[in-house]
């Protein structure tokens, strides 16, 4: 199985390197894995000029599974807006057409205490957020900047075919049937046309899943139900902006950011892992960013695209012994905790397995 290592910028090649590690010592217990790294981003944009290069993009084509550290970085924010890191990352998502993002946000027992919310109201969190990839605001056209009536004007366009709409409930649905079978839709029906057809469409595709109980929730009370009561939800499937901002509300629900690992699959479940995360160049060389989100991203690898279940379950049972020992990234320290570096933390994991 060959995986396609894009370590990316800022603390991606350091939260990449401990995966790595992982994937090695599986490897080594005879898990058939070959890994080949190439550069995204900035990384991309320094190597080729430009921040998807094409060989990256073949290799990720050709690769079984793409690991992917992060990108971006300020000292490429006055570029070209094409040339900018992010560009690269939404390119190969599209590239890949890689529609559906899997956004697990679980909460470790013995990090309740790190969540900002009380521990009576996040134990026992266990939310899957389906959110569609490659459609919404970010892609529509037109979008630009231009002058009108004397003055800058931007613009950009919220944009959903049927058809888009309904492969990523198809997924939503299916994951819901594995799960408590709860599926809740969130979008914006009362004022966006958009999310208007959303609405339907989801509703005629959950005639197929008549198990399945489907409810329907405006994405600000969504936003606000995340923070009041957030075991109410099990699967929750949305749009690619709300879906965004969502996730990474429910990230802070388990503690830390640096806890959720993501899937981004293909119709045929081929798909690009990385942690939810972004670069964080303030601590990037520093060696005390959270590198578990990366190591359980490989845990998703290895179930969703990979079919190796068992591995999975080894990764995942060995983040939880770690955790179970008290070791604890900068992110999640708290008082009465051994604080570890990145590479340590990688460290343990290995062990653990």
């Amino acid at each position: 199985m060959k995986i396609a290592v894009l370590p990316g910028d800022g603390i991606g090649p350091e939260i990449v390197a401990q995966a790595v590690k992982v994937m090695k010592a599986l490897a080594g217990d005879g898990l058939k894995l070959e890994m080949e790294e190439a550069p995204i981003g900035g990384a991309g944009y320094d190597a080729a000029g430009d921040p998807l290069p094409e060989s990256t993009l073949a290799l990720a084509k050709a690769a079984d599974a793409v690991l992917l550290g992060a990108v971006g970085g300020p000292r490429y924010d006055t570029l070209d807006r094409p040339l900018r890191p992010e560009r690269g990352l939404l390119r190969i998502r599209k590239e890949m057409n890689l529609f559906a993002n899997l956004r697990p946000a679980f909460l470790y027992p013995e990090l309740a205490s790190a969540s900002t919310l009380r521990p009576e109201v996040v134990a026992g969190l266990d939310i899957m957020i389906v959110r569609e990839l490659t459609g919404d605001v970010y892609f529509g056209q037109p979008r630009g900047i231009e002058i009108r009536n004397g003055e800058r004007v931007g613009f950009n366009t919220m944009l959903y075919a049927e058809s888009e709409v309904r492969r990523v409930a198809h997924v939503a649905f299916g994951i819901a049937m594995k799960r408590g079978r709860k599926l809740c839709s969130v979008e914006k029906a009362n004022v966006l046309e958009c999310s208007e057809l959303w609405k339907e469409v989801v509703i005629e595709v959950a005639k197929e899943y008549p198990e399945v109980e489907l409810s329907h929730m405006y994405v600000d009370n969504a936003a606000m139900q995340l923070v009041r009561n957030p075991r109410q939800f099990d699967v929750i499937v949305t749009g690619n902006i709300f879906g965004d901002i969502l996730s990474d509300e429910a990230s802070m629900l388990t503690g830390s950011i640096g806890m959720l690992a993501s899937a981004s699959l293909d119709q045929n479940n081929k798909g690009m892992y990385e942690p939810i995360h972004g670069s964080a160049p303030d601590i990037a060389g520093k060696n005390i960013a959270n590198p578990l989100a990366t190591i359980l991203s490989v845990a998703m690898m290895l179930r969703y695209t990979l079919n190796q279940e068992a591995a999975a379950v080894r990764i995942e049972n060995a983040v939880k012994k770690v955790l179970a020992q008290g070791l604890r990234t900068a992110d999640i320290y708290t008082e009465g905790t051994k604080k570890a570096s990145c590479s340590e933390m990688g460290d343990a994991v290995v062990a653990a397995l």
